[in-house]
């Protein structure tokens, strides 16, 4: 029996060390071994962790897909001799993440700290302070400055200058657009 069959532990997530930018092939890679070479009862989950970022200037929106730990892939499996060889004979896969040429298999508490599961932010092109015109509703044509954002990132504070004082006025984020 071999020093790797002997960690053999059950199903858990390893973490896999690529080339920059080689994430999606490696994971197409492996799926691709894992069908042809029947290891679909020792490698059952890989994921390459990702945020959907949703851009927004005033009412366009755009979304991006961002790499939460780039060149690295997490995969689920039961670490054998076997398993170990499809995974690093791989094209751009450096590694396993671990000492020497020992895997490490991540921890329960890590794999919910870092939550595998995809996750949805938005990432909006002004920020507190900034200047800004609003573009639709009650106000619209009138420019300010942005007091607050709340922090589902859906409603902002804008300081609209009526006369001699500023007024507070609540907004949908594509309501207002960043004055250039």
């Amino acid at each position: 029996m071999s020093d790797i069959d002997g960690m053999n532990v059950g199903p858990r997530w390893y973490v896999a060390h690529t080339y920059s930018g080689y994430e999606s092939k490696v994971k197409a890679s492996l799926e691709k071994t894992v069908e042809n070479r029947g290891l679909g009862d020792k490698i059952f989950d890989i994921r390459i962790p990702v945020q959907t970022i949703v851009e927004k200037v005033g009412d366009v929106e755009k979304t991006v897909e961002v790499k939460i730990f780039p060149s690295y892939v997490y995969i689920k499996m039961v670490m054998t001799d076997e398993t170990w060889h499809a995974v690093r004979n791989i094209t751009g896969v450096t590694g396993f993440v671990g000492p020497g040429s020992r895997p490490t298999p991540l921890s329960e508490a890590e794999v919910e700290a870092l939550n595998i599961e995809e996750t949805r932010k938005v990432r909006l092109t002004f920020a507190v302070g900034d200047n800004v015109q609003i573009v639709s509703g009650l106000f619209e044509g009138y420019s300010g400055v942005v007091q607050s954002i709340s922090e589902d990132m859906r409603q902002v504070t804008v300081l609209v200058k009526r006369g001699r004082r500023d007024m507070p006025v609540e907004l949908e984020v594509s309501a207002i657009k960043p004055v250039d």
